[in-house]
C-alpha cells in the first residue's frame, strides 16, 4: 500500500509497510521481530521506531514457527491441462507464496505423478524438509487426506472434504453454489428467460455444487431447467459441442458454464453463427481467469477470492503448528463476478 509522509496508514499495515518506513528489507523487519540479536542496535532501533509508527502486529504465526523445523509448507502443483483455460492454480500459488512470506513461511513446490496421488508427500515427511501441506484436490476419494491424517502430518486443504460429515483437519473453500447463483441471477435481471447450464460430469462434487447454484436461482423465479443442462467434460471442445447441441434443441438466450474453459467453448460456437456474445446470445464462466480478461468482448466470469483463500489458509496453519495446536472450523468464502460484454 502506498504510505503518505507523515500520515499514519488506515488499512492494517504490513511487513512491507514497515519496511518501507524504515527505509529497511523485509528480512530485516522479519530479523528485528523474531530475531533482534543479529541485528545492529540503530537498525533494530529504528525498525521499531516504524513498528510503533504505524502500529504494525506481526503475525502471531512466525512467532510460533520459530519452534519449528524448516519453516517450509509443502505444495504439490499439477501439471497444466492442454486444452483448458484453468490457470486458478498459477492465482492461488502466487496469493500463498506471498501470504506465506509475510506470516514466515516459505513454499516448496513439488511435482506430481499422475499416476500415483500421493507421490512426494512421503519423501518429504520422512526427511523432515516441510512443516506442514497444503492440498488442493479434495475430490471424494482422494487418498491425500487420509494418508496424511494417518502419518498425523498437518496440513490444510484449498477445498472441502466432500462426503466427510466431521472432518478432522481445517480447510478452506469457495461457496460456489452461490457463485453460479450470482451469474445466473445476473443474467435473470438482465431479462434472460432460458437460461442454460454447461457442467462437469455428475461424479464432480465440484460440479454438482456449481449446478445447484444455477438450479436454486431459475427455480427461485419459477423458471424451468429441463433440457437445458448438459454435463461434459472441462474442455473447450466439450464446451463447443454440448452449446452447439444445446442452442439446436433447446434455444436459450444465455449460459451459465462451470468454467472459463467450457464458455470459451460457447465463445467458438457463437463465433461459427456469426452470433455476438453478450447481444444474441449471453455467457458467463467461472474461475475469471486471465482469458476471460482479454478475450473479445471479454468474458463474464464468477471470481474466486484467493488472495482471502490465501490468507485464512495460513491463519489456519498457524492453529495447527501453535502450541498447543489448534484446528478450527472450515471456512466458506463468497465469490463475486466479475462483469464484461459477453453478458
Amino acid at each position: 500500500m502506498s504510505r503518505i509522509p507523515g500520515r499514519v496508514p488506515t488499512t492494517p499495515p504490513t511487513l512491507a509497510d514497515v519496511a518501507e518506513l524504515a527505509g529497511v528489507s523485509r528480512q530485516t523487519v522479519s530479523n528485528a521481530v523474531n530475531n533482534p540479536d543479529l541485528l545492529r542496535a540503530d537498525t533494530l532501533e529504528r525498525v521499531q521506531q516504524a513498528i510503533d509508527e504505524l502500529g504494525y502486529s506481526p503475525n502471531r504465526a512466525a512467532r510460533n514457527l520459530r519452534t519449528r523445523a524448516s519453516h517450509l509448507i509443502g505444495l504439490r502443483i499439477n501439471a497444466a491441462q492442454e486444452g483448458t483455460a484453468n490457470a486458478l492454480m498459477d492465482r492461488f500459488v502466487h496469493s500463498l507464496v506471498e501470504t506465506s512470506r509475510e506470516a514466515g513461511y516459505h513454499v516448496l513446490l513439488f511435482a506430481a505423478d499422475h499416476q500415483d496421488p500421493l507421490s512426494g508427500y512421503d519423501d518429504l515427511l520422512r526427511s523432515t524438509a516441510v512443516d506442514a501441506f497444503v492440498i488442493t484436490d479434495t475430490y471424494l476419494g482422494n487418498p491425500q487426506a487420509a494418508w496424511l491424517e494417518t502419518r498425523r502430518a498437518p496440513f490444510v486443504a484449498f477445498g472441502r472434504p466432500w462426503g466427510v460429515e466431521e472432518p478432522r483437519h481445517p480447510w478452506v473453500d469457495v461457496d460456489g453454489a452461490a457463485g453460479s447463483e450470482l451469474a445466473t441471477t445476473h443474467l435473470l435481471d438482465r431479462g434472460h428467460h432460458r437460461i442454460a447450464w454447461i457442467g462437469w460430469r455428475r461424479d464432480s462434487w465440484i460440479g454438482e455444487d456449481r449446478r445447484a447454484g444455477w438450479s436454486r436461482a431459475l427455480r427461485a423465479r419459477g423458471l424451468p431447467t429441463t433440457g437445458l443442462a448438459s454435463r461434459v467434460e472441462d474442455t473447450v471442445a466439450s464446451g463447443r459441442e454440448a452449446s452447439a447441441v444445446l442452442l439446436d434443441e433447446a434455444q436459450p438466450s444465455a449460459f451459465v458454464c462451470a468454467s472459463d474453459t467450457l464458455a470459451m467453448g460457447v465463445l467458438h460456437t457463437l463465433a461459427e453463427r456469426g452470433l455476438v456474445p453478450g447481444r444474441d446470445v449471453a455467457v458467463v464462466g467461472f474461475d475469471d481467469s486471465q482469458v476471460a480478461q482479454v478475450v473479445p468482448p471479454g468474458l463474464t466470469s464468477v471470481r474466486q477470492p484467493l488472495e482471502d483463500v490465501a490468507v485464512e489458509v495460513v491463519k489456519a496453519l498457524e492453529g495447527l503448528l501453535g502450541h498447543p495446536p489448534y484446528v478450527g472450523p472450515g471456512v466458506l468464502l463468497a465469490p463475486t463476478l466479475a462483469i464484461r460484454g459477453s453478458s
